[in-house]
C-alpha cells in the first residue's frame, strides 16, 4: 500500500478537492500549511488567473499544492501548458481524460492525480500514465457520477495497481477509516473544508451548509449529461421543473449562467447555485482548517482502533 503523505510530501493523507470559484491560491495555501494538499481550482478562472494564483499560494507556503484542471475549461491547452511551465508539483484533473497532457507534465516533475467515476475511466488514465487516481462518489457535491463512493473506491482499488485516494461522503473520522478499509491510500474532502475559516466562500453560502440536513441535496442537469450536486433551493426547484419539461441543454445553461458566482460571492442562496455534498448534514461548526483535517485524521486512527474490537469481528 502507498503511503500517500510520503508520495505528495504532506503530514496527513488528504487532499482538498478543487472547487472552482473557490479554491484559490491563498486557500489552497491554507489547507497545505494545515497539513494536507491545497489545491487550486482553475474553473473560473482565465490562464494569467491560475498563474496568479499559483504564485501567490508560492508566497503563502513552503509545503506542496497542487491545480485542478477542469478538462472542459475552453483554455485547458494553454492552462496544460502552464502548469508544467510553472512546474506545479501535483495535478489532478476532472470532466475528461488528461492523456495528451501527462507526459509533458511528468516531464515537468509533477505527479498526476485525475478524479476519475468508473472503473474503466480509472484504467484508461492508468495506462496514460496516471501516478494514481481519485475515485469520487457520487455523494460528493459538484460534478458527479452515478457510483457510491463505497461502490467505486473497491473495484478501482482492484481494478488498477496506482494509489486510489477516496472522495465524496467523507467528513468524519469513521468514514475516513472506512474508505482506507476499502483499499483507498488517503482520502479527497470539500464539502466539509466550505465551513473552515479560510475558505472564501460568502457567509451565506457557510450557513446555508451548516444548516443543511441529510436530505437537502439535489442532483440538476442529469437529463444533459452534466449532473451536478447543489442544495436545494429556488434556483435547483425551477432547474428540475425546466428538466422535466424537457428544456435543451443550451436553455438550462443559459438559466443556471452565473449562477455559482452568484453563491460564492455575493451569497445569493435563492437562485445561487450552492454546490455541496451529502455530507453537508454532518456540519454545524465553522473551524479553522487545522482543526478540521487534524481531527478528521486522529478520529480515523480512534475509530480504527474501536473496530478492531468490534463485537461484530470477534
Amino acid at each position: 500500500m502507498t503511503d500517500l503523505r510520503e508520495l505528495l510530501g504532506i503530514k496527513y493523507p488528504i487532499i482538498q478537492g478543487g472547487m472552482a470559484n473557490i479554491a484559490t491560491g491563498a486557500f489552497a495555501a491554507a489547507i497545505s500549511n494545515a497539513g494536507g494538499l491545497g489545491l487550486i481550482a482553475s474553473g473560473g478562472y482565465s490562464v494569467e488567473a491560475i498563474r496568479e494564483q499559483i504564485r501567490a499560494a508560492r508566497g503563502l507556503t513552503d509545503k506542496p499544492f497542487g491545480v485542478n484542471l477542469m478538462l472542459m475549461h475552453p483554455a485547458a491547452d494553454e492552462i496544460a501548458e502552464l502548469l508544467a511551465a510553472e512546474r506545479v508539483r501535483v495535478i489532478t484533473t476532472g470532466a475528461g481524460l488528461p492523456g495528451k497532457y501527462i507526459p509533458v507534465w511528468k516531464a515537468s516533475g509533477a505527479l498526476v492525480l485525475p478524479v476519475v467515476a468508473s472503473v474503466a475511466v480509472a484504467r484508461r488514465v492508468e495506462s496514460q500514465g496516471a501516478d494514481g487516481v481519485i475515485a469520487e462518489g457520487t455523494e460528493s457535491g459538484g460534478h458527479v457520477g452515478e457510483l457510491t463512493t463505497m461502490t467505486l473506491v473497491p473495484q478501482v482499488v482492484r481494478a488498477v495497481k496506482i494509489p486510489v485516494v477516496a472522495a465524496g461522503g467523507i467528513a468524519s473520522g469513521g468514514q475516513f477509516a472506512a474508505a482506507l478499509a476499502l483499499g483507498a491510500s488517503g482520502v479527497q474532502i470539500g464539502t466539509t473544508l466550505l465551513r473552515s475559516v479560510e475558505c472564501p466562500v460568502h457567509e451565506n453560502y457557510k450557513q446555508a451548509v451548516l444548516k443543511a440536513k441529510d436530505n437537502d441535496t439535489v442532483v440538476t442537469g442529469r437529463s444533459t449529461g452534466a449532473p451536478v450536486r447543489i442544495l436545494k433551493n429556488q434556483m435547483s426547484a425551477e432547474y428540475l421543473k425546466l428538466e422535466q419539461q424537457g428544456a435543451s441543454k443550451e436553455e438550462l445553461e443559459k438559466f443556471t449562467l452565473g449562477s455559482l458566482r452568484r453563491a460564492v460571492f455575493d451569497g445569493d442562496v435563492k437562485i445561487g447555485s450552492l454546490m455541496a455534498g451529502q455530507v453537508a448534514g454532518m456540519l454545524d461548526e465553522i473551524k479553522p482548517a487545522a482543526d478540521i483535517l487534524r481531527e478528521l485524521y486522529e478520529d480515523a486512527k480512534a475509530a480504527a482502533r474501536e473496530l478492531a474490537s468490534h463485537p461484530a469481528l470477534r
